[in-house]
């Protein structure tokens, strides 16, 4: 019994621009977790299966749309589609074989006739699949990774807002839900066209100026819809492509807690700076995804050990994750992370540390030069030496002038704070003054509950299904 309790069923979501490595990535980490003995599904991406049967746009279409489609031509008298911002979709002559290229087909989303119902049913396809998956790995024998070519949010990015709330509310579904519980991780492969310029092409076209500029917004369309989801990690193109593949692999072992030793380690950080206020308008902001997060730290059995709950969400939707951290073994420390119902939430409160104030915040998670950001604002009721905090985390490999290069220019940021205990929540949330207490914590500063990371690297060791 013991045995099956123990079985991992991991739900991993990878996603990303066009030409990004998707593809290789998907099929460099099925071998490397089957080698590991693991048992690998890939739920295939369902756009592709439903066009595959036979869909064509070109059926989809009203005459309307069919006429605004000839109306385009190119210099040499041959149709040719356009975007609305006026670029160039991808050069073919026939409508039909917009299909063969990704970028097209998602483009075409939500501008034509009955696409809008195409993706309605694509979208309760791809549950009613990706379940019949999530199925088959909790009844595996084995410990069970589950990767899905893209997921449900990345509906989102190709439908215009309107639509989009329109669709979740005819069919009942709740976003936050499905974003936020359904993967235990969304990995966003950034496109070659993002920093990789030299190296982007799609088949059956060689790279072009304009198919560029589309790409990275359709790179930043797809990394945003993700915005929100406490585990998602970007993985750019700041290395070369053999090293981008390890760095997502290594992602997603150390999630697990899983040791691969230097085998894929590149050096990366968390880094934490403190963010003076007042809070500059939401205008400023780009697209943004707030929270509300509550902490309990609880009672340990060592000095050494702490573990504490979290409980966030979003429109009254709610997830609950219970947190054991260990001293620091062979040069990481050790995070085991469990999700828990509300039932269990619950009754652990029960185990709540008194010497510990609970830390309320509003968490807002962004994308600022292709890095995703979390910044925390504590609120009240809290011990006076957190009123007004705000801290902004993020995770890279940049130091000095290129580091402050690509932090957010609309924050009035005061100074990096990064491994600084008079910043650690553990230290933050003590009831008694720090000068008087033995609980004060020098060593294990603290590791925040909803990793944000880009290029893939973290400094600890993930366990559990959160």
């Amino acid at each position: 019994m013991d045995a099956i309790e123990e079985r991992k069923v991991y739900r991993l979501v990878l996603t990303g621009g066009p030409c990004g490595g998707k593809t290789t990535g998907q099929s460099r980490l099925c071998t490397f977790f089957e080698n590991l003995g693991w048992k690998v599904f890939r739920v295939p991406e369902t756009a592709t299966i439903l066009l595959s049967g036979g869909i064509k746009f070109a059926d989809l279409m009203t005459d309307e749309d069919r006429g605004k489609k000839k109306a385009h031509a190119t210099a040499a008298g041959q149709p040719r589609p356009v975007f609305k911002d006026g670029v160039p979709e991808h050069s073919v002559i026939d409508i039909d074989k917009i299909t063969t290229c990704a970028r097209c087909m998602e483009a075409a989303v939500g501008k034509v006739g009955d696409v809008y119902k195409f993706q309605e049913n694509l979208l309760r396809t791809m549950i009613q699949i990706e379940n019949t998956y999530f199925e088959l790995g909790r009844t595996s024998n084995k410990n069970c990774l589950i990767i899905c070519d893209r997921g449900f949010m990345d509906a989102s990015a190709y439908i215009s807002k309107e639509k989009w709330d329109r669709m979740m509310r005819s069919n009942n579904w709740n976003p936050v839900e499905l974003r936020d519980n359904r993967y235990n991780q969304i990995i966003h492969m950034v496109s070659a066209a993002n920093g990789a310029e030299d190296f982007y092409a799609t088949e059956e076209h060689s790279c072009r100026s304009e198919g560029v500029t589309l790409a990275r917004e359709l790179d930043y369309k797809a990394a945003s819809a993700w915005i929100g989801h406490p585990y998602f990690d970007v993985i750019d193109n700041s290395t070369d492509f053999e090293n981008k593949v390890n760095r997502m692999i290594e992602c997603v072992c150390q999630k697990l807690g899983i040791d691969i030793g230097d085998r894929l380690s590149i050096t990366s950080r968390k880094v934490k700076f403190l963010v003076s206020g007042p809070m500059p308008p939401d205008s400023a902001f780009p697209a943004f995804q707030d929270f509300d997060v509550v902490h309990h730290y609880l009672q340990c059995a060592g000095p050494r050990v702490q573990a504490r709950l979290r409980k966030r969400g979003q429109n009254g939707r709610w997830s609950y994750i219970h947190t054991i951290r260990r001293p620091q073994q062979h040069g990481q420390s050790v995070e085991v992370r469990t999700q828990l119902s509300h039932r269990d939430y619950v009754n652990m409160l029960t185990q709540q540390d008194d010497a510990h104030f609970t830390i309320f915040k509003k968490r807002r998670c962004f994308l600022v030069n292709n890095q995703y950001f979390q910044m925390d604002i504590y609120k009240e009721p809290s011990h006076p030496r957190c009123k007004g905090l705000i801290l902004l985390e993020t995770y890279t490999s940049l130091t000095g002038e290129r580091l402050k290069n690509i932090l957010p220019k609309f924050l009035n940021i005061v100074k990096e704070v990064t491994g600084q205990p008079d910043y650690s929540m553990f230290n933050l949330s003590l009831r008694e003054d720090w000068n008087n207490t033995k609980k004060f914590c020098y060593s294990l500063h603290d590791q925040d509950d909803g990793d944000v990371k880009t290029n893939g690297h973290t400094q600890k060791m993930i366990n559990g299904k959160a």
